[in-house]
């Protein structure tokens, strides 16, 4: 069965929860005779895969799918041999005569080769029309989290869409526009998404819940929203497992189910690193083997990066409020120390690719902090 962030995906623009004029700017720059490159930006979970999947599907056709390429740019920082990653997806012959955004799809002179499905309509309501005699848009290249290609990978990226074709197109995604570089920037045409409103939360949930045979309280889904800070597809994913446990029709259990999730690993890795464990290391039998494993505080942020896929932006909301809680019970003079670490914190990592290194950089400082106030040692 599929999630409800897949069945309950948006397939027209008008459905996308997100202002007019991002609206607006997505159907006119696909429908577009001159479609410029896209860069598609805003905080977590607010549609920017939602919108550039509808603006692939409305500028390329029914076959969109097989000619839009898409490169998850946080995964390079996980390999060894990043760049030659990066050349290898754009230069997939190896030569430099022979780039993917050069290549011409056979869709970029007749769009009936490939048929939609009975149905199916395109995003804006029609199929964008082909000038006679000009070769349409036939391929799309999506970098998703372009602000970690890092600048010398921006650069390479840079000089590639100075020599591209007219038949392909990139379309960049960042939460962090400000770590993409001008001389790209300057290249792509903005489309800013704000967190979603409260309210659009509240009526796009009911709808979804409506449609799959639940009616939870308004209450709840106002909680749900509130809890969800903006992030829709957060919010998507806590009603329906409210539901899935039938406990969508409970006010109580939206809050157990907060109290249960990322704010209590938060707050113990805050109070590991208050204690001075940061870094530790311990032994475990795995496969009948004792192997050395990461313990402490970084592995609480290991944990929550990697396995619960929250990002750095919504680590730093994590820790923030877990210091401004009331369940930290510490002198004043101390919450202020560790306020002021964490907002050089969130200051260095907009301007970083690794934020690994400037959150162990941050709960040393707190360790720190710690032993000054009489609570780590060593």
């Amino acid at each position: 069965m599929a999630s409800w962030l897949d069945s309950e995906a948006p397939t027209k623009f008008d459905d996308l929860a997100v202002p007019d004029d991002v609206r607006q700017t997505l159907v006119s720059t696909s429908t577009s005779t001159d479609t410029p490159h896209l860069l598609i930006t805003g905080p977590a979970g607010v549609g920017k895969t939602t919108c550039w999947r509808l603006f692939a599907r409305q500028l390329l056709g029914p076959g969109w799918q097989s000619t839009t390429h898409v490169l998850q740019a946080r995964d390079l920082l996980k390999k060894r041999g990043a760049m030659a990653s990066f050349e290898e997806f754009l230069r997939p012959s190896g030569q430099n005569s022979d780039t993917l955004a050069g290549r011409t799809s056979l869709d970029a002179f007749d769009r009936g080769i490939s048929l939609p499905s009975p149905g199916e309509d395109a995003p804006a309501g029609s199929e964008r029309e082909i000038t006679t005699g000009k070769v349409s848009i036939s391929r799309l290249i999506v970098i998703e989290d372009a602000d970690f290609l890092g600048h010398i990978r921006q650069a390479y990226l840079r000089r590639m869409m100075e020599t591209i074709g007219s038949a392909s197109r990139f379309v960049l995604v960042a939460r962090a526009p400000s770590r993409i570089i001008d001389a790209l920037r300057s290249r792509s045409q903005m489309v800013r998404i704000p967190s979603t409103k409260r309210e659009t939360v509240v009526s796009t949930l009911s709808s979804i819940a409506k449609r799959n045979g639940s009616e939870p309280p308004k209450e709840v889904l106002e909680d749900i929203a509130y809890i969800s800070e903006g992030n829709l597809k957060k919010a998507i994913f806590t009603l329906e497992l409210l539901v899935i446990r039938d406990l969508a029709t409970d006010r109580t259990s939206v809050h157990k189910m907060v109290q249960a999730s990322t704010l209590q690993a938060g707050r113990h890795l805050v109070e590991l690193a208050l204690r001075g464990k940061v870094v530790e290391w311990k032994w475990e039998n795995k496969s009948g083997r004792n192997r050395k494993s990461l313990s402490g505080a970084m592995a609480e942020v290991d944990n929550l990066l990697n396995k619960q896929g929250l990002d750095s932006t919504d680590l730093i909301s994590q820790i923030h409020g877990v210091i401004v809680g009331r369940r930290l019970s510490v002198p004043d003079s101390l919450r202020e120390k560790l306020l002021i670490a964490l907002s050089e914190c969130d200051v260095e990592l907009q301007r970083s690719t690794y934020p690994r290194i400037h959150f162990e950089k941050f709960l040393h400082r707190v360790a720190a902090a710690g032993r000054h106030q009489g609570i780590a040692f060593g």
